[in-house]
């Protein structure tokens, strides 16, 4: 669920006359806090506080607690004097300072790495439409100096601080955190595609009081999260064969454009698809055929209308077919498209395709099975021009409802730093953003490799919007894996990379373990 800022403060009223006290949600925000941390940054290291006067400061110092006890290095900064503090607050840092025990360093700093910064300088009740106060304004800039001078990583928690929590209009000097952990829910504020960049990574910790307060009232608009994902995708039998598994078709590469379809192919093999077959253009099938994994069977095929003679559980077109498809073979790609009674995933070339023309686009419209869309920014401009004067969400909201009068499922993916899901079955339309990914992504073929993922899961028998909430969610945590556990940077990630990561973050959707 993303909430208003005041919506959030009714939340809390609801669990404080269940029986909740502030302190049962600040030690409980807190020990999530430093369990995110660490999720991100496993080896301990050294951890500045920057500590506001509000209860937003004492879910730092509860934090700080527990990243101390778990042998992290502490940096203490207040802004403020102590006798100012909210009473419960004040607590907080009596019950930190008593710790020195654990190696509490009150003020300086040290080279311990990785270096975090938590920013718990103000939280979503604090008025910054006028801009930030001193010292507030001093602590913010000293936290971005720090950032950018040092590389430093923040967190910033609940809300990076100087954002507004409902519109996502940032002040001037607003923290711009790597990670933003919102407490609860996301705010509405996190999720505006202007706040993009002083967020960062979001990631959402469940308070059970206040989930129970907002009982059923998910809302249409929600952000993905792995307790929502785990759900959706069930461990294994013990006699499951690779025929249980999904039989996945994927149509893609051409000559000079090899690579996508690798990527796409061999995603599928990683994504658990049981059986998955290529099928190419026979002048790309030399190399195509020597470049993939041996598990991937590749065929050539001189009319792309034969794959509608074999039996998939999921399809996936577009990878790597390029923009010159002879006229015969884009009549082809069409009757594929409408004429697929699965599900199937379209990307890359097949979504140009349907841009090309009116008459193209319209094959949405006649489709004989459920259908994922997963473009960039770019090919959604070609796709849908009105988008150009319309946010992320507005964008899908108007595409999908412009096809409502199809009664089959239509899934939008559109790529971006917060990937947005869209899903409509006739005129009922949900929206969901994921919270994983790296600015490492920023780079050739990431989007293949989640094509060839979403189409193994839906191979698997995952309903579309769950195989995009999915393939989203571990593409992005893949990245983070390769970059926060020092595998890769986000200069030297590649889409490749992803691919030994996988097992990585499908096994932290099976565990017990918390995941951010």
């Amino acid at each position: 669920m993303i909430v208003t800022c005041r919506k959030m403060r009714e939340l809390e009223e609801r669990a404080f006359a269940s029986g909740a006290t502030a302190e049962t949600l600040m030690n409980e925000a807190g020990r999530q806090i430093a369990e995110a941390v660490q999720q991100f940054f496993p080896t301990p290291g050294a951890c500045s506080v920057a500590v506001g006067k509000g209860h937003n400061g004492g879910d730092a110092l509860v934090a700080a607690r527990h990243l101390a006890e778990s042998g992290w290095t502490l940096s203490l900064h207040e802004v403020f004097p102590r006798d100012t503090l909210a009473p419960l607050t004040a607590r907080k840092l009596e019950e930190l300072v008593a710790l020195a025990s654990f190696g509490l360093r009150v003020e300086g700093s040290n080279d311990v790495a990785p270096k975090v910064i938590l920013d718990g300088l103000l939280g979503i009740g604090a008025n910054v439409s006028g801009g930030l106060r001193e010292p507030i304004r001093n602590a913010t800039a000293e936290i971005n100096r720090q950032r950018r001078e040092t590389g430093a990583n923040v967190f910033a928690l609940d809300i990076p601080t100087g954002l507004d929590g409902d519109t996502g209009a940032a002040a001037p000097d607003t923290v711009e955190a790597d990670i933003t952990l919102a407490i609860g829910f996301a705010k509405q504020g996190l999720v505006a595609d202007g706040a993009i960049d002083f967020v960062g990574r979001l990631a959402v910790l469940p308070l059970p009081e206040l989930t129970e307060a907002a009982g059923k009232d998910a809302g249409k608009t929600v952000v993905t999260t792995p307790t929502t994902l785990k759900a959706r995708l069930p461990r294994r039998r013990f006699s499951t064969h690779k025929g249980d598994c999904g039989r996945v078709g994927i149509i893609a590469g051409s000559r000079g454009l090899t690579g996508a379809a690798v990527m796409s192919a061999n995603a599928a093999v990683r994504a658990g698809a049981g059986l998955v077959s290529l099928f190419v253009t026979p002048d790309a099938y030399p190399v195509i055929a020597t470049a993939v994994m041996p598990e991937v069977m590749t065929t050539a095929v001189e009319s792309y209308r034969d794959v509608l003679d074999r039996s998939f559980d999921a399809l996936a077109i577009g990878p790597g077919l390029g923009p010159n498809a002879r006229h015969q073979d884009a009549e082809d790609l069409l009757a594929v498209i409408a004429g697929f009674p699965g599900p199937m995933v379209v990307d890359a070339d097949a979504l140009n395709l349907l841009a090309a023309s009116s008459g193209n686009l319209e094959t949405l419209d006649r489709c004989a099975g459920p259908r994922l869309l997963t473009p960039h920014p770019g090919e959604m401009l070609r796709l849908f021009p009105e988008a150009k004067a319309l946010s992320r969400q507005e964008t899908a909201c108007q595409f999908l409802a412009r096809f409502a009068k199809n009664r089959l499922p239509l899934t939008l993916l559109l790529k971006g730093s917060r990937t947005l899901v869209a899903h409509a079955a006739g005129e009922n339309l949900h929206i969901a953003y994921n919270t994983t990914g790296s600015p490492g992504m920023a780079t050739g073929g990431m989007g293949d490799v989640l094509t060839g993922t979403c189409a193994a899961l839906a191979g698997q028998g995952l309903p579309l919007a769950d195989a995009a909430h999915l393939g989203a969610w571990v593409c992005g945590r893949a990245a983070e894996i390769a970059v926060f556990h020092g595998w890769q940077s986000q200069e030297s990630l590649c889409a490749t990379d992803l691919l030994e990561f996988f097992g990585g973050a499908f096994n932290e959707l099976h565990g017990p373990a918390p995941v951010y």
